[in-house]
């Protein structure tokens, strides 16, 4: 792993903007953080607001701008600056910038964009969380994205990641199935029926929700089903261990198919009753209170939060009784300096509440819990419901979107060995999903449209592996006829000066800048827009100049260049667990 970039164009031309102002109070990095990227090119390169500097020169920030222009000693690689009203533009030397841009990410590959910045600090990030009552759903799907996509920026930023999955596998919600199947399973299993267990599980449940409506009952049977599997009965104990087995086994099918990996799985049966020494130590504090019914109460209400149920009146534990206990032996059986949830605003209060009994109870690191909450993935149809069986199953999903993509290749090419169309259908296909899924906001709510998912044109990841493929193509054809490596582009760099040319290397020296963004507001959807837009840049150089054709010595400038974009976007694409094509 690589350190700070070679030639950090900002923080040179911020030393020179602090000399220049030659202030006791306006040091470099004060003036890098001012430092703008214009929105136009036509403006500069870098832009300087001088307002910040009015108070204390006494001066309009044009003055200032005019006076300060006049004193700057540009850098090396810069080109010219000009005042324009309050801001200073500075436009950086073409040849010069590539010349000092491309070697640096030849040279690193693999490792550029990644960084130290993280000190090694470890981190345990949590996602997916699926209960064993049902298959994984697109919710999951979009979960598992931003928790793959969030460890790969922490690692790529010299974090220790630990990767964690915690498997609901006890509760209210599993002995609905369990008491479906006992009624009217008939001893049924996946194997017999030629279903994949996960979805054999959650047709019981949706049985359970359909028969429910009909006998009152029902409700009262699985809380005391419930309180039977707490007291350890053999019986209720064994058809658990039948259901959840069956439910962790096609989740982790769905899990091998789509990529999704952890370095630990937790079970909530490891922890439910792993808590009653922080319930005690609750009581005694006055963190906790007993109920009139005997529940064990948190009152948050003081702290802008409802009251929080610790443990029901009949002594069964709940989602949080858990989690009191899972988070302290995260804490302290992996010696973390952060964890990081990364579940669905839906639970925002929740964790509130969690945080804060955890602060009051003393803990430390509570102060580092983070719950990254992202927003809900709706359907042209609607809100997705398990209960009713209107989810979208991860599974038919996928199925449906390599489908989709297995028409766009044969459009393209019609005589496709099938060991190879199943290998790309795949690849694109999951691209799409993971892309569209990250390429939103967190914080926000999506419509997942499959069709415009696998498009190879737009904001799609099918688009960002075609641009890919695409400069991989030139490559390989340059390296038919001896090109290897960027060896002779390096001394003919300096020749890349067409504005498109420009516009392509300014987007691949931005991508360090791009991954550090994106993991400081823990939002992948940062890196997706920069891939998108360092794409755009290469297929408007591609439309407008030749490659292979161009003339000795710029020929070898834009195949280094056509490289290093390869290299931006594949480690790109990395950092989001979307595996790369050589061919689309």
């Amino acid at each position: 792993m690589t350190g700070e970039s070679r030639m950090n164009f900002e923080a040179v031309l911020a030393k020179a903007i602090a000399k220049a102002a030659s202030l006791e109070s306006f040091s470099s990095e004060k003036a890098l953080e001012l430092i703008e990227i214009p929105p136009n090119s036509e403006l500069g390169d870098y832009a300087f607001p001088c307002f910040r500097l009015s108070k204390e020169l006494q001066k309009s920030p044009n003055d200032i701008a005019l006076s300060l222009n006049s004193e700057i000693d540009l850098p090396k690689a810069f080109s010219r600056s000009e005042a324009v009203g309050p801001y200073i533009n500075f436009f950086l030397e073409r040849g010069a910038f590539a010349e000092a841009v491309l070697p640096e990410v030849l040279s690193k590959r693999g490792e550029y964009g990644k960084s130290w910045l993280g000190k090694r600090k470890k981190v345990m990030v949590e996602y997916s969380a699926p209960n064993a009552n049902k298959p994984l759903h697109l919710g999951h799907l979009r979960n598992d994205s931003i928790g793959m996509a969030v460890s790969n920026l922490l690692e790529a930023t010299g974090h220790s990641v630990v990767r964690a999955n915690l498997v609901n596998d006890r509760g209210v919600h599993i002995c609905k199935v369990m008491l479906a199947y006992g009624k009217w399973g008939e001893n049924a299993s996946p194997e017999g029926k030629h279903e994949k267990s996960d979805h054999f599980v959650g047709k019981y449940y949706v049985l359970f929700d359909q028969k429910s409506k009909e006998e009152a009952g029902l409700e009262i049977e699985v809380q005391k089903m419930l309180q039977d599997w707490e007291k350890g009965d053999a019986k209720t104990r064994a058809l658990w261990k039948k259901i959840t087995d069956w439910a962790i086994s096609g989740m982790h099918e769905t899990y091998m198919e789509f990529g999704s990996r952890f370095d630990v799985e937790f079970r909530e049966s490891e922890f439910y009753d792993k808590a009653t020494p922080l319930i005690e130590m609750g009581l005694k504090k006055g963190v906790f209170e007993k109920g009139e019914d005997g529940a064990i109460i948190a009152n948050l209400e003081k702290f802008g939060l409802q009251k929080k149920t610790v443990l029901r009146s009949d002594g069964t534990s709940i989602y949080l009784t858990n989690d009191l206990a899972l988070t302290k032996h995260k804490f302290e059986e992996y010696g973390l300096d952060k964890a990081i949830w990364v579940v669905a605003s839906e639970q925002n209060l929740y964790f509130g509440q969690l945080f804060k009994i955890l602060e009051l109870l003393g803990f430390k690191w509570a102060a580092d819990c983070k719950h990254l909450s992202y927003g809900m993935v709706n359907l042209p149809t609607g809100k997705m419901k398990s209960r009713e069986g209107t989810v979208v199953d991860a599974d038919n999903l996928i199925a449906e979107v390599k489908e989709l993509a297995r028409n766009e290749i044969l459009e393209r090419e019609k005589d496709v060995p099938e060991a190879e169309l199943e290998k790309r259908s795949r690849a694109i296909a999951l691209s799409a999903i993971k892309f569209f899924l990250l390429k939103v906001e967190a914080q926000k709510d999506l419509l997942f449209i499959p069709e415009e998912s696998v498009s190879f044109d737009g904001e799609t990841g099918p688009y960002l592996l075609y641009s890919l493929a695409r400069a991989k193509s030139i490559l390989a054809k340059a390296r038919q006829d001896g090109y290897a490596k960027g060896a002779k582009a390096k001394s003919e760099f300096g020749k890349l000066t067409e504005k498109s040319e420009f516009e392509l290397i300014k987007k691949i020296h931005a991508y360090p800048n791009a991954v550090q963004s994106s993991l400081s507001s823990l939002s992948p959807h940062t890196l997706c827009q920069y891939l998108l837009s360092l794409s755009e840049a290469f297929n408007s150089f591609y439309h407008e100049h030749k490659v292979l054709e161009a003339g000795e010595g710029l020929r070898e400038a834009r195949l280094g260049m056509v490289e290093a974009f390869a290299v931006s976007l594949e480690n790109g694409l990395g950092l989001l667990s979307i595996e790369c094509l050589e061919r689309m």
